[in-house]
Parts: structure tokens; C-alpha cells; sequence
């Protein structure tokens, strides 16, 4: 099991999309979007449009691709060597891209999810408070993931590092099956993960949730997913970007008029894809921690910015987010506003 533990692997992942986006990968066809997106609850939206047909409604003849990757900054990457074109992620993989790109080349469509994820320790844990993680070992999803950037801002908010920046704590960045199997061996004390993670620890490993992270933000809410798009397809294919704006609130919309047919979708397409069939339960207490919108709580980009900017994930040059955003030039405001 590869272990990456080195906190400049995520700006290496970054510069190596923007190296690749310069070597002219092929631009998509004219009659297809190719979307690539996570398998975890707090992409639900991209899940349930996708299987219950909506997102195929509303483009009609139009083909949709889709992939599924593991982290944020692999999302990163596919829209930079533009192997994708539109895409779900997390505000610290966007920004990271962003800030680093330097091009404006992607922007954000609308909000997918608010919150879904929590810090996890063992059942038999003493850790009560953020000055008991001196010493200890925690694990996230990759480097530059919103885990990883939401847990690294904590640690130093409270005065503690990892061990790779002279601190005392080991942090291990690694996929979420991966956290799933330290956790149950022990090997590791504690875990910031998304959905349904987060809840699979609690329920079947009987770790205890000390916190779930929306506590720790203004008003308890935080964008965890965005929908966003290659500012050259957007500008290319205006008319089907719009469409899947359409398609994505009225995916929002079903999904919080019908939460149990959503669990279940979400239940048959994880099994689809893993080989792994989630409990009702634990995938009912994992909706139970998102909140799903398109609003991408714009407050949240700009702290998740100045966050990962103080931890170094930025470069020394600072950072501008004045064009992040998709205005639509017919009506002049956000798609999320309309």
C-alpha cells in the first residue's frame, strides 16, 4: 500500500495537469460532455442525475462520458489535459487549480453539497480536544483534497504540524478504503473523511464522530462539492452547459423532495460500481450529514482560498478569485441566482 505522507505531492499533481494542458490533448466531440466525478455521497447529485435520467433528458441526442476517480486533484487533472469537461469536486482541489493554472480556465457553475464530513476517532480513544492529536496519526483523503486541507488548517490553527513540517503528527494521505482499513486495524488514531466514510467508521468500526466539520464553519455551512466547467468548453458550448445547469437543479431539487428513492439510487450505483453493498442505515446517516444546494456558499471558497494559501498549497505569488465564477452574459448573474 502506497502511503504519500509528503506535503509537496499536491502542487507536483497540479503542475503536472498544467504541463499536460499545454501539449493540445484532443478538445471533446460536438455532440458529447464528458463529466468525471466521485463515488461518495457527497457527489450524490452527479450520481442520482445520472441514474435516474435527468441529466440524459435535458441533453438529449447529446452523449454523456463519464469517470469516476478517487480524488480531487485527479478531477484537477482531467479537466486541465481536457479529458473532461465539465466535473464535481471539492473548493480546495478548485482552488489549488485555479490559483496555480494561472489561465481561468475553469470556472464554478453552481453549489452540489454543503458539508458531509467529520473527524473520527477510535472507540476507546481519549482524544477529547485538538491539543490531544500531539503524537498522534491521522489520516485523509489525498494531498489537496478538502480533507486534507480542512484537517492540515485545523492542526495549525491549534498550534501543531505533521511530521514532514517538523511537527509531531504523522498524517497519512490516502484513499478512503485504504482509511477504512488502518482505522480498523488500529493503525492510525483518527480520520477526516467525507461520506459515507465518515458514518462506515462510526457504524461498523465504532469509532466515535468527535466533530463533524460544517461545526466548525460560520452558520455551519461550507461548499464540499461544486459543479464546475473548462472555461473553453463553456464558452464553446454555452447552450449545452445550460442544459446541464437545468438538469443539475432539478437534480437538487429531487433528490431533497425524495431522500429515501435517493438512498436507495445511491445504494444500487455504489454496489454497481465497488462490488460493495452499503446498508440502509449507513447510507441513510451518511445523507443525514450533507446538505444538498446549488448554492456554492461563496463566503466558503474564499476561506478554503486563504486557508489553503497559509498552508503553502499556493505558491508565494498570492491569489486572485475575481473570475472563478460563471456569469451568464445574457442575464448577468450566476447560474445558481436565476
Amino acid at each position: 500500500m502506497k502511503i504519500l505522507v509528503y506535503f509537496g505531492v499536491a502542487a507536483a499533481i497540479i503542475t503536472i495537469a498544467i504541463v499536460s494542458m499545454s501539449l493540445g490533448q484532443p478538445e471533446s466531440e460536438e455532440n458529447q460532455v464528458r463529466l468525471v466525478f466521485l463515488a461518495n455521497v457527497n457527489h450524490a447529485v452527479p450520481v442520482v442525475g445520472l441514474e435516474n435520467g435527468e441529466f440524459a433528458e435535458k441533453l438529449g441526442n447529446t452523449t454523456i462520458k463519464t469517470r469516476i476517480v478517487d480524488s480531487g486533484p485527479e478531477v484537477i487533472e482531467a479537466l486541465f489535459t481536457k479529458s473532461a469537461d465539465l466535473a464535481y469536486l471539492g473548493p480546495a482541489p478548485l482552488v489549488i487549480g485555479y490559483v496555480k493554472s494561472k489561465t481561468d480556465d475553469i470556472r464554478i457553475l453552481a453549489g452540489a453539497t454543503s458539508g458531509g464530513a467529520s473527524f473520527v476517532i477510535q472507540k476507546n480513544s481519549a482524544i477529547s480536544a485538538a491539543a490531544d492529536l500531539d503524537g498522534k496519526k491521522i489520516a485523509a483523503p489525498f494531498i489537496g483534497n478538502t480533507q486534507d486541507v480542512s484537517l492540515r488548517y485545523y492542526l495549525a490553527e491549534n498550534n501543531l504540524k505533521s511530521k514532514e513540517k517538523g511537527g509531531t503528527v504523522t498524517i497519512y494521505n490516502i484513499a478512503n478504503p485504504e482509511i477504512y482499513t488502518l482505522f480498523a486495524k488500529g493503525d492510525i488514531d483518527a480520520a477526516w473523511v467525507p461520506e459515507p466514510t465518515a458514518t462506515m467508521l462510526v457504524e461498523q468500526l465504532g469509532g466515535k464522530r468527535l466533530f463533524k466539520e460544517e461545526d466548525t464553519w460560520p452558520d455551519k455551512k461550507f461548499a464540499s462539492v461544486l459543479l464546475v466547467a473548462r472555461t473553453e468548453f463553456l464558452e464553446k458550448h454555452p447552450d449545452l452547459v445550460a442544459k446541464w445547469i437545468d438538469a443539475h437543479t432539478n437534480t437538487v431539487n429531487w433528490i431533497n423532495e425524495n431522500p429515501d428513492e435517493t438512498e436507495s439510487i445511491f445504494i444500487d450505483f455504489y454496489k454497481k460500481h465497488t462490488g460493495k453493498k452499503l446498508s440502509k442505515d449507513i447510507v441513510h446517516g451518511a445523507f443525514s450529514n450533507i446538505m444538498i444546494t446549488s448554492d456554492p456558499i461563496q463566503n466558503s471558497i474564499s476561506i478554503f482560498a486563504k486557508r489553503a494559501n497559509d498552508l503553502g498549497y499556493l505558491g508565494r505569488s498570492g491569489y486572485n478569485l475575481d473570475h472563478i465564477y460563471y456569469v451568464d452574459n445574457k442575464t448577468r448573474v450566476a447560474s445558481w441566482q436565476n
